[in-house]
């Protein structure tokens, strides 16, 4: 049922902040949506409902969401200029293991690494990411992954595990 619940919210918030819009209907119409979606998907998202409940979960979700959003992406960004003004490249593909458990904390480091600037996750294969990356530095997984994923793993396993 909590499951259910949270869903439901976070499809609302969603829908009206893609609607853009507050009018009576538009609230209506999100609301009806979202309780169907939650509640219809809740048992195929949710495998823990109490941790959906706890707050320091929630502050690292919210805080990791802040820094990607602000620092991360932006030194990301700026390295990526950097390197396509200087055409100091040198691409290539590393293996970084990956400690996260869940399908979401593996999920949330995938995406992490995939959409800041100069990398990109291929595949995901007996707890290794396969990583295409723009200036490869190392090809030694434990510093690779020092350089790329620590530090959302470190978030990821935070919130999800």
């Amino acid at each position: 049922m909590i499951g259910s619940l949270v869903i439901a919210l976070l499809a609302f918030l969603v829908y009206v902040l893609f609607a853009g819009s507050l009018l009576h209907y538009t609230l209506l119409t999100g609301l009806i949506v979202s309780l169907v979606l939650g509640f219809t998907t809740s048992r195929y998202l949710v495998k823990n409902e109490y941790k959906l409940l706890d707050p320091r979960r929630l502050a690292y979700l919210f805080y990791y969401f802040l820094k990607y959003i602000t620092v991360i992406e932006f030194k990301a960004h700026m390295d990526v200029v950097k390197r396509i003004f200087t055409m100091n490249i040198k691409p290539g593909i590393v293996k970084i293991p990956v400690e996260a458990k869940s399908t979401y904390g593996k999920l949330l480091v995938a995406s992490s690494i995939t959409n800041t600037p100069g990398t990109v996750v291929l595949d995901e294969r007996d707890g290794y990411f396969y990583v295409n990356w723009i200036y490869v530095s190392t090809v030694d997984p434990l510093l690779a992954k020092r350089e790329i994923s620590e530090e959302f793993e470190k978030y990821a396993v935070k919130i999800f595990d």
